[in-house]
């Protein structure tokens, strides 16, 4: 007869005995989750107290790096327990919470994007239409769609999980993932499985449709003036760039769930299971904070006491 539970807890198999260089990792983490949060608080203050970066481009980036502040909270909280922790248990309840952070952390991330998308589509190939298509009740909605349709996916996801039968409760992760609790099912998955291929045929359409965008505004760009093609550079190679970045990482992460990944070494799987969670807080607002003239400036501004 198969043993069957609902576990009280999990345990994260990924960790392994790092003697006295927990406390260099324990660092490491802590230092760039220090900067992940110094970085896009700065980010959200700047375009928060400044009337002039009050514009629809400006609005979708304050939510993006409000999602960069949420998705690494998910995270980074919980590894730094677990690096100077020796048992490397979490409770079902605070593993489902995990889950539900950090993917609609990942849900959100593409759903801005595309809305970034579509809001630069406007401004290069309908500048005349541009005001009157995004206005701020349009942002505003644009913006609450982008949060409330990722939880809400999410919610039934989780749902679908946590009222699973499980023969186990081991994760081989660093962090808890839901793919990895649906392996550990006794009990028929066709469902949990149904949903998830649809959750992620969503995301792959979402981030087609970006790439067709911006293929749209290449397209205009490439008949285009000059000062066309500069604005179109200067706003869009970060939001391309920003897309193919976090697309890889999600990529890195779909194939080590589906394939076996045991002949890679274990640190590099380790890296690349975090890649996504951890580098796109922190490359995020570095890019844009780099890129885009008008955050430049006013950072400059702040950090030298010009303002």
């Amino acid at each position: 007869m198969i043993n069957t539970t609902t576990s009280a807890y999990f345990t994260l198999a990924a960790y392994f005995d790092t003697a006295v260089f927990k406390y260099l990792y324990f660092l490491i983490i802590l230092s760039l989750y220090v900067l992940i949060v110094s970085a896009n608080l700065l980010l959200i203050v700047v375009i928060c107290m400044n009337r002039s970066l009050h514009e629809p481009m400006y609005m979708f980036l304050c939510s993006l790096f409000v999602n960069e502040l949420y998705g690494s909270s998910g995270l980074f909280p919980f590894l730094l327990t677990q690096i100077l922790s020796d048992i490397h248990t979490v409770s079902a309840s605070f593993c489902f919470l995990q889950i539900f952070c950090v993917y609609t952390y990942a849900s959100i991330e593409f759903s801005n994007l595309a809305v970034m998308s579509y809001d630069r589509y406007l401004a290069i190939c309908c500048p005349l239409q541009y005001n009157t298509r995004m206005t701020s009740n349009r942002v505003v909605i644009l913006i609450a769609l982008t949060w409330l349709y990722p939880f809400l996916s999410i919610f039934i996801l989780i749902s679908l999980s946590a009222s699973l039968q499980l023969c186990g409760n081991t994760i081989n992760k660093v962090y808890c993932d839901n793919y990895s609790i649906v392996k550990l099912a006794c009990s028929d998955t066709t469902v949990n499985n149904v949903y998830g291929i649809v959750y992620t045929v969503t995301l792959v359409v979402i981030v087609l449709a970006i790439f067709y965008t911006y293929l749209k505004i290449l397209k205009v760009c490439l008949f285009g003036s000059k000062q066309t093609r500069q604005k179109a550079l200067s706003t869009c190679t970060p939001h391309l760039a920003s897309l193919i970045n976090f697309s890889c990482g999600c990529f890195f992460e779909i194939v080590q769930n589906r394939f076996n990944m045991k002949h890679v070494p274990h640190m590099l799987r380790i890296f690349l299971s975090l890649y996504w969670l951890t580098c796109q807080p922190l490359f995020n607002p570095v890019l844009y904070g780099l890129n885009i003239t008008k955050i430049r400036i006013t950072c400059k501004n702040i950090v030298f006491g010009k303002m």
